[in-house]
């Protein structure tokens, strides 16, 4: 596709106003919400090709997860789009406040492979409701659900609104070198640092979900069984390639033993005794993650797991202990089905060493103890997450979902997706009526006593 005439063709479209009208926005997401009910099969058949994943986990992370999102967005919207009135200070008396959300133009939205679909089309969701013309550039590791996700598209909307570019590295590259109005990319830190200099040349704005390494810490006071089944099901969810899976846990040494054995048995529970033959159980996207991950299981002592098929590129569930911070699997984000442990005494100990550590996307801490919550909540930053749960913070449309740091910058869902994706305009109305005259010049101490006492 020539994409240098897809942006010529958004761009006429856009400053004809088309996309302004709220009723042109409602109708564009009524028929995306239709055309993803009429084509449900299709997703989850594409999903199954590309990661293998179950029918029930494709609709729930990916299918059920967008149309969530567009239902609250299709009864929000004419809220959100109002001009909003705000108060006016005595300085610009007589006058009227208020703030106009408007669209920038022209998205760039660039997806990944992990979750192909969801990741696709709910920054678009928020894309539309702003008014935005966009581009989708999906991943090429997933092309099946790349090639549904294409297909989608052009049903429900014509290429001079909202179109998708295919295609690898040099796809990627030639988009990054054109001036969109907005980027959303979801990925990985070193590539989110590239697309970030590709915006800079052209001062474009840009939100970045990127991820990072999530700690799970678990306190001794805590529930151990269904800490165990939370996390299990959180960190082994589509085979652990989730940017907001536990990447590592840090476990009280008083039950450490205990927690494991119980996490051994929901893996049995949810995967049975040989995983890599469950037919609903993840793949790893390609050869390259499954050698990368491989060599990651070469330190530490095994718990549980460490089977693999190099033919289905399966890597059963995986939980390792006895590592150090300086081993290879705790110097970048898993991405995958292994899960080392570590020990502690002390949290005060844990909350310094992970405030040494850059900010990750999320955080998630098992404990009873309020006073021991509020103190992970108040002294480490990370993008999100959970208390006593896993993952489950992404799933509602009222919480923001983003990176702080190195695991990324801005953030969606929900109302946080229409602001991401609209410049709030800011306007004062003044009123002919009355003009003070104490800022004009010359200006004397009598002036300067009144200005001051205002």
């Amino acid at each position: 596709m020539d994409i240098k005439t897809i942006l010529h063709s958004q761009r006429e479209y856009f400053l004809s106003g088309s996309t302004r009208p709220i009723s042109f926005r409602l109708a564009r997401l009524k028929d995306l919400k239709q055309t993803i009910i009429r084509r449900e099969q299709e997703i989850i058949q594409a999903l199954k090709k590309d990661l293998n994943k179950a029918t029930f986990e494709a609709y729930a992370t990916e299918i059920g997860l967008t149309l969530e999102e567009l239902k609250y967005t299709i009864r929000h919207l004419p809220a959100w789009a109002k001009p909003h009135k705000v108060k006016t200070g005595m300085a610009n008396f007589p006058a009227k406040s208020y703030i106009i959300p408007e669209p920038y133009g022209i998205a760039l939205i660039m997806s990944p492979w992990n979750y192909p679909f969801n990741l696709a089309l709910t920054p678009l969701i928020g894309a539309i409701a702003a008014g935005n013309c966009s581009i989708i550039k999906p991943s090429a590791y997933a092309p099946h659900t790349s090639s549904v996700v294409a297909q989608i598209i052009g049903d429900c909307f014509a290429e001079k609104f909202v179109a998708v570019v295919e295609g690898g590295r040099q796809t990627n590259q030639d988009l990054l070198s054109e001036k969109f109005d907005y980027i959303f990319f979801t990925g990985s830190v070193a590539v989110g640092k590239t697309v970030m200099r590709a915006a800079a040349e052209h001062l474009t704005p840009v939100t970045l979900e990127l991820g990072g390494k999530s700690p799970c810490i678990v306190d001794r006071d805590v529930n151990i069984d269904l800490a165990a089944r939370r996390i299990t099901w959180g960190k082994f969810l589509n085979a652990g390639q989730t940017c907001v899976a536990p990447d590592f846990l840090l476990v009280h040494k008083s039950i450490k033993d205990e927690l494991l054995y119980r996490i051994k048995k929901y893996i049995t529970i949810f995967y049975g005794r040989n995983p890599c033959s469950n037919t609903d159980y993840p793949k790893i996207i390609n050869q390259r993650h499954f050698n990368r991950l491989l060599n990651l299981l070469k330190r530490g002592d095994i718990v549980t797991g460490g089977q693999y098929s190099k033919d289905k590129l399966v890597i059963e569930p995986t939980v390792i202990e006895h590592i150090t911070w300086e081993d290879p699997v705790m110097q970048e984000e898993v991405f995958g089905p292994i899960l080392p442990v570590l020990e502690y005494e002390n949290l005060a100990e844990v909350i310094a060493e992970l405030s040494r550590q850059p900010s990750p996307l999320a955080l998630y801490f098992f404990s009873t103890n309020r006073k021991n919550q509020q103190r992970v909540v108040e002294n480490l930053s990370y993008g999100g997450g959970c208390i006593n749960d896993t993952v489950m913070h992404l799933a509602t449309p009222y919480l923001p979902f983003g990176g702080v740091g190195n695991s990324g910058m801005g953030a969606y869902h929900g109302k946080t997706s229409f602001d991401t994706f609209s410049h709030t305009k800011s306007i004062l109305n003044k009123s002919y009526l009355l003009d003070i005259k104490l800022r004009y010049p010359p200006y004397n101490k009598n002036k300067l006593t009144i200005l001051k006492h205002i």
